[in-house]
């Protein structure tokens, strides 16, 4: 077993036959806690001064690799029992100083490649990171720069990209560094989230075109200030980090609302409804924009009590979308522009191409296969909607990919999701939760 009882998924599984919705779906889904959020907390916490504990955080392959590498560097992480459905609470306790001479495994998460990276300048010693080949070609090269830049010793082998050895020397000097992270918002997330530890703090440039994801960088500020590091802004593409010690804290992990997506898409393909109990008021997560890209698909959403109820109508509206701050979404609403009554365009998510894998031909290449018709854009997707039948939906190692597939065979007989069990990169629960769901019997 690995992190936090967890024992790390292989993306190879057995196919999985979606089920289809022979009635609109009326369920109560509770949903685990936030990647993002228990990501940027596990770095804080390793980060700060004492001890913290995490409530309700993820327990994924994602959350799973993070902990590992914090762990090697000398981190304690420890269970603390609690009754939930989603795994125990965690305690993290910060080591006097990094440690080095250790190999970290990212597996398929970026998150942790661009988080554990700038950790790694703080050790005293080796730090080797590597990844699952299928993550190999995910963009590292900014943050090498970025890290050399601000006096951080690393061996690529001029490759750009994992694997490398970063030498550690117990400290960053910082100061100012330009970076371009037109590719992803990780990438300056990443940065500011050790910068506090660096001698001089940080001054952080953005000189691209596009920033994508920006809630995503909202939500790390946020997080710095709650452990007491204001971060400066400026510049809409400038951030200035000052070092600071980052006070422990216990905190609450927030439920992953874009994991809650493909089960609030589900209400719209079904006319029926789904509601999410602790659906915060506001947040920085991206998936809180989900009330109002549902809204305008055709959906109604209300909030009560802390339960976000989306409900269908009797369409699915074709629409043109700008998803540049909600890039995540793009697998989900892609799978309800394929059920839709018109065409639809989804663009400002041309950065997709980087992740698990290129989304946007995954996307494409599935629905043709369905009889659907799709249209790779330079920036984005164009859907038109034609009649679909039934076969094989690739998963490509991507969650996101293999839960657009569960949305389609929702609607549409035979749909068969080749690998399901790669949707423990952030919600191992998914495959029981999706039939909970559509019978009616999933845990409020």
């Amino acid at each position: 077993m690995s992190a936090a009882g967890y024992s790390h998924t292989s993306t190879t599984g057995a196919a999985w036959a979606a089920p289809v919705a022979d009635e609109p779906v009326e369920a109560v889904v509770t949903i685990p806690g936030s990647k993002s959020l228990t990501n940027r907390k596990l770095v804080l916490a390793a980060l700060s001064d004492a001890p913290s504990t995490l409530h309700a955080p993820l327990h994924s392959d994602d959350s799973a690799r993070m902990i590992d590498a914090l762990r090697a560097l000398g981190v304690t992480i420890d269970e603390v029992d609690r009754d939930g459905e989603f795994g125990p609470d965690l305690r993290i306790t910060p080591p006097a100083r990094l440690r080095g001479d250790t190999v970290i495994d990212c597996g398929q998460a970026g998150t942790v490649m661009r988080f554990v990276t700038p950790l790694a300048g703080l050790a005293t010693g080796e730090v080797t990171l590597t990844a699952h080949e299928s993550a190999l070609h995910r963009p590292m090269g900014v943050m090498i720069k970025a890290l050399r830049d601000v006096g951080v010793d690393i061996d690529d082998g001029g490759r750009w990209a994992l694997p490398f050895v970063v030498h550690g020397h117990g400290h960053v000097r910082g100061g100012e560094v330009q970076i371009d992270a037109s590719s992803s918002s990780q990438f300056v997330s990443g940065l500011l989230l050790a910068a506090p530890r660096f001698d001089v703090g940080l001054h952080l440039i953005h000189t691209g075109e596009r920033l994508p994801s920006l809630p995503h960088i909202d939500m790390t500020i946020e997080a710095l200030a709650r452990r007491g590091v204001h971060v400066e802004h400026p510049q809409p593409n400038e951030w200035l980090v000052p070092a600071s010690p980052l006070r422990g804290r216990d905190t609450a992990i927030e439920p992953d609302l874009s994991n809650a997506a493909p089960f609030l898409a589900a209400a719209l393909v079904t006319g029926g409804h789904v509601s999410v109990p602790g659906w915060p008021a506001s947040s920085t997560q991206p998936g809180a924009l989900l009330t109002d890209i549902l809204t305008v698909l055709g959906g109604r959403s209300s909030r009560r009590g802390g339960v976000l109820t989306v409900t269908g109508g009797d369409r699915i509206a074709g629409v043109d979308l700008d998803l540049t701050a909600a890039s995540e979404l793009t697998p989900t609403l892609f799978a309800l522009a394929a059920l839709a009554d018109a065409p639809t365009t989804l663009h400002g998510v041309g950065h997709i191409r980087g992740h698990e894998t290129d989304r946007i031909a995954a996307l494409v290449a599935n629905l043709r296969a369905l009889g659907g018709d799709a249209e790779e854009l330079p920036d984005g997707i164009r859907v038109t909607p034609a009649p679909l039948h039934g076969g094989t939906w690739r998963a490509f190692h991507d969650h996101r990919i293999a839960t657009a597939g569960a949305i389609i065979g929702l609607r549409v007989p035979g749909v068969e999701v080749d690998d399901i069990g790669t949707t423990a990169k952030t919600m191992p629960q998914f495959p029981e939760l999706w039939q909970r769901m559509l019978d009616g019997t999933a845990p409020a």
